[in-house]
């Protein structure tokens, strides 16, 4: 009887917006699924079905040419794997600690220079060097054009992650506590490994979700600074594959070789699902601490 009585009632028009909500949360997730089916379909289908009938929810003569056609040479893109991987497990990792000691420094009211840091930081976000400044310091004042450093160093630091984990930091931490840190003898490091540290972890996977999605979708400072296949990433290899066959196909065309015969289709359909897979299954595990972290600071006590 408690139970029933607890229950509130819900008005026809809470009842009326529930099911907007659902519908159109039903219709997103439709949207956004529906895609990547196409995408997942397409890369096992014959790439002559598709260019005869078109995309659909189902593959279309099954076949497996496509993966055929890029893990002809495996090796070649395990290499790109485990460079990729190299870059985002580092550049994530040293980007995820000087982005956090940064927005801790930065957080701090007792740090006199911390307005003349943050509008430094701040300042990055509306005036840059430009390109070509920023690629002559790493080649040719740095001199290290063709190494791995100029590829993952770059991104570790992102003047919208500093303010989102300072944001976070603020929001998290009071100032009474501290305090109350400081008057017991704690020092500044003590407060951020104790204290600060255990209640980042939110912010913690926000971050770094971002900083991970960065490097693993990075193709640019592959083909600006890699004179190797060995320091490729994933998606610059799959994008110089991308080209040649498009080349292929064009001498095909001049040779008078069926196009239809050259999976160009379905190898661009399964180069996405190669891409795109790793990151599908490790979404879901950071996807509770994701939601909670870039809503930081959204509703103010």
């Amino acid at each position: 009887m408690k139970s029933r009585k607890s229950r509130i009632k819900k008005s026809k028009s809470m009842i009326v917006f529930q099911c907007m909500a659902c519908t159109l949360l039903t219709l997103g997730a439709v949207i956004c699924v529906v895609p990547f089916l196409l995408i997942l379909s397409g890369s096992l289908s014959d790439n002559a079905a598709i260019l005869r009938e078109g995309y659909s929810l189902l593959p279309r003569s099954f076949s497996l040419a496509a993966y055929e056609t890029i893990f002809k040479a495996p090796e070649e893109i395990l290499q790109a794997y485990k460079m990729t991987i190299f870059y985002t497990v580092v550049g994530t990792c040293v980007g995820l600690a000087m982005i956090t000691l940064t927005s801790f420094v930065i957080s701090r009211k007792e740090f006199k220079y911390r307005n003349q840091v943050s509008f430094l930081i701040y300042f990055t976000t509306l005036f840059g060097g430009g390109l070509i400044p920023w690629y002559l310091m790493y080649t040719n004042v740095l001199n290290m054009k063709g190494t791995t450093f100029p590829i993952w160093f770059p991104g570790v630091m992102s003047p919208f992650l500093v303010v989102l984990m300072r944001t976070f930091i603020t929001d998290s931490v009071p100032d009474a506590i501290t305090e109350s840190a400081k008057l017991d003898g704690a020092g500044q490091f003590t407060i951020f490994y104790r204290i600060v540290l255990p209640v980042l972890g939110p912010g913690l996977a926000t971050v770094g979700l971002f900083l991970a999605l960065g490097y693993w979708n990075d193709w640019y400072r592959s083909s600006l600074f890699s004179t190797s296949q060995k320091t490729w990433e994933l998606q610059f290899y799959l994008s110089n594959m991308l080209n040649m066959s498009a080349s292929l196909k064009q001498m095909a065309q001049s040779a008078n070789i069926p196009v239809a015969d050259m999976p160009t289709q379905a190898v661009k359909l399964a180069m996405a699902v190669v891409v795109t897979g790793p990151v599908l299954l490790f979404y879901p595990f950071v996807q509770r601490f994701f939601v909670s972290g870039i809503t930081v600071g959204a509703v103010k006590g």
